[in-house]
């Protein structure tokens, strides 16, 4: 008899569990969209270049007179903030012809199919996460081992189309602009940093959109390696960014790069743009990624 008293009642206390459940992640879900649709502030960071990211996932701007250049599209959420911020800066995002992307995650390349659709713009994606990108984040291999992905909402995202395919070390051309593509491998197999040059008065600097150097959770850097080969593309990267002569550091996250810092330093400086040329973090960067490869490495063997 006690036990047919005490059934319904945990029966109530689980179904009431779930629902509470399934509410606050409801809720959760819903503050982690209204954040990656926050935009931070446009601003110029020198001569034809422009911030236009979201908050804390970078975007970049290249500025033509036959037209733009936008690096990374965000998160889906992000897409009508990045074309709010482009037309805060007096630009239409008509105007922008190229998409460029640094790697196939959901916070990068999860924009691009409405900016695309947007814009009108054409698509180049690297060789080695092309395949990831049109199809919507689908069986990327640096996330497999991630359990909880789809709830959380990193893994997939709208399916653009890709134009056009590079590999490393193409060099993509857009009247007087012109973007090289180093594939430095490892956070995904095609994962692309862009140097560029940029004009600032009379001196022209090299700027370098890093995209990214950081080790997910459960990646393997020893068989069976997460992919193959990611423990020698890691190596190849950060050999191939040292060689790069970077005059203004960039990168996938705003965090990477001491945004925020160099922003409050600008007026202060004599020109706006010193604090963005960084050789000195831009290798600071490399080093500490470096590092953090070994441990890993080393704890893995």
């Amino acid at each position: 008899m006690r036990l047919r008293i005490r059934r319904p009642w945990r029966l109530l206390a689980l179904g009431a569990a779930a629902t509470l459940v399934v509410v606050l992640g409801s809720q959760w879900r819903a503050a982690i969209r209204r954040n990656r649709g926050t935009a931070d502030e446009p601003f110029r960071i020198a001569g034809n270049l422009y911030y236009v990211g979201g908050a804390g996932v970078t975007s970049f701007l290249l500025t033509g007179p036959e037209g733009h250049v936008l690096i990374d599209g965000g998160f889906p959420e992000t897409a009508p903030a990045i074309v709010a911020s482009i037309a805060a800066l007096g630009f239409d995002i008509h105007d922008v012809k190229v998409l460029l992307n640094t790697h196939a995650h959901a916070d990068h390349a999860g924009g691009l199919s409405a900016l695309q659709e947007t814009s009108g713009a054409e698509l180049w994606i690297s060789e080695g996460d092309a395949d990831v990108i049109e199809s919507g984040g689908s069986g990327d291999p640096t996330l497999v081992p991630l359990k909880y992905v789809g709830f959380l909402g990193l893994g997939r995202f709208p399916a653009p189309r890709v134009d056009h395919r590079f590999e490393d070390g193409d060099t993509i051309r857009l009247g007087p602009l012109a973007l090289t593509a180093h594939v430095t491998a490892g956070h995904t197999p095609g994962c692309t940093s862009w140097s560029f040059p940029v004009r600032d008065g009379d001196r022209e600097l090299l700027a370098v959109d890093i995209c990214s150097l950081t080790l997910l959770p459960f990646v393997s850097l020893v068989e069976p390696e997460t992919y193959p080969g990611i423990r020698s593309d890691f190596e190849r990267s950060f050999s191939t960014l040292r060689s790069l002569p970077a005059d203004i550091f960039l990168a996938s996250h705003a965090s990477f790069f001491d945004m925020k810092r160099k922003l409050l330093e600008r007026p202060d400086a004599e020109n706006p743009v010193d604090p963005f040329i960084d050789r000195t973090g831009y290798v600071r960067f490399i080093d500490r990624a470096e590092e953090r490869f070994h441990e890993v490495l080393a704890k893995q063997r």
